[in-house]
C-alpha cells in the first residue's frame, strides 16, 4: 500500500498527464491517490475526479502547506508520497521510491530529476546545465517535486509549518543517511520557456528560502543552493562553461536584488511559472 498526495492549485491543464502515469499500470495494492485542488478558479477539481481510483478535496484556501496538511487526512498508508500536480512521475518510480524506503535507515527518498528542455530558450537551457552541477542540486531532496517517507519519517514533517518553500523545509528535516535520491525513479519537471519565467521562479525559492531562514534559521543546517566556491570550481573542471556560468552568476545577482525587495515590502507573493504547463 502506498498514498500520494497531491496538492493542486488551478492545475487543470497538467494535472491530467500526472494522474494518466500514475494510473496506467497497477501498483503493487490500490494506492490512496488524493488530490487536494485548493483556491482553484478552474476545473482542476473535475479533471481530476476522472481519473479511477483518485479522491478529491477541494478547499477555497490556496494553500500548498494547507493543503498537504488536508490531504494527510484522507490518507492512511506508508509510505507516503507529496507529489506536486506539474510533474510527471509514473507507477514504476512509485514502486522504486517505495523499494528504497524499505532500508531500515532511509526516512525520505527522491526521485532523480529528467528536465526536458524542448522549447527552453538559450539562456534557461544554459542556467540548467550550471545548477544542475551543484552537488546540493542533485544530491538534496529538493526541487523534485515528489517527496517519499515512511511512517517515521512523516512524523518528522507532520506538523506542516506555512512555508513558501516547503520542498526545502521537507529536504532539511532529513540528516544525509536518512535519505537518498534513487537512480531507478525518474520525475519530469518541466522548466521555465523563457528567462522571464526563469527570473520568476528563481525569485520565488529565493524569497520562500530567506523567509524560512529568518523564521527558523537553526532548521536549515545545509546550504541548498550553489556558493560561489563551488561555481569556481565547476568552471575550473568545464571551462567551456564559462558562458552558462555567466548566466547562472547574473540570475542569482538579479534574484537575490528582487528577493530582498520582496522580503522589504513584506511582499510573499507565490510567483508562478505559466510557460511550464502549456504545450
Amino acid at each position: 500500500m502506498v498514498a500520494i498526495v497531491i496538492p493542486a492549485h488551478n492545475e487543470q491543464s497538467v494535472i491530467g498527464r500526472l494522474l494518466e502515469a500514475l494510473t496506467e499500470t497497477s501498483l503493487d495494492g490500490p494506492p490512496e491517490i488524493v488530490v487536494v485542488a485548493n483556491g482553484c478558479t478552474d476545473d482542476t477539481a473535475g479533471t481530476a475526479r476522472a481519473y479511477q481510483g483518485v479522491t478529491v478535496v477541494e478547499t477555497p484556501v490556496p494553500s500548498k502547506t494547507r493543503a498537504l496538511a488536508l490531504g494527510d487526512q484522507y490518507v492512511s498508508s506508508f509510505p507516503r508520497l507529496y507529489v506536486d500536480a506539474d510533474v510527471v512521475l509514473r507507477a514504476q518510480d512509485v514502486r522504486a521510491l517505495c523499494s528504497a524506503l524499505r532500508d531500515q535507515d532511509l526516512r525520505a527518498a527522491g526521485p532523480t530529476r529528467m528536465l526536458p528542455m524542448d522549447g527552453a530558450s538559450w539562456s534557461v537551457r544554459w542556467y540548467y546545465d550550471v545548477w544542475q552541477r551543484f552537488r546540493g542540486v542533485r544530491e538534496e531532496l529538493f526541487g523534485r517535486g515528489v517527496v517519499a517517507v515512511d511512517e517515521a519519517g512523516h512524523g518528522r514533517i507532520s506538523d506542516w509549518p506555512e512555508a513558501m518553500s516547503d520542498d526545502l523545509v521537507m529536504a532539511m528535516s532529513f540528516e544525509r543517511s536518512e535519505r537518498a535520491v534513487v537512480p531507478d525513479a525518474h520525475v519530469l519537471i518541466w522548466p521555465p520557456k523563457t528567462y522571464a519565467d526563469l527570473l520568476r521562479r528563481r525569485v520565488r525559492a529565493m524569497t520562500g528560502n530567506r523567509q524560512l531562514e529568518l523564521a527558523t534559521p537553526s532548521t536549515v543546517t545545509r546550504r541548498s543552493e550553489s556558493r560561489p566556491g563551488e561555481l569556481a570550481r565547476i568552471i575550473a573542471r568545464r571551462p567551456w562553461l564559462v558562458p552558462a556560468a555567466a548566466v547562472f552568476g547574473a540570475t542569482a545577482v538579479i534574484t537575490k536584488a528582487r528577493g530582498r525587495e520582496a522580503e522589504r515590502r513584506g511582499d510573499s507573493t507565490w510567483l508562478r511559472d505559466e510557460s511550464s504547463r502549456t504545450g
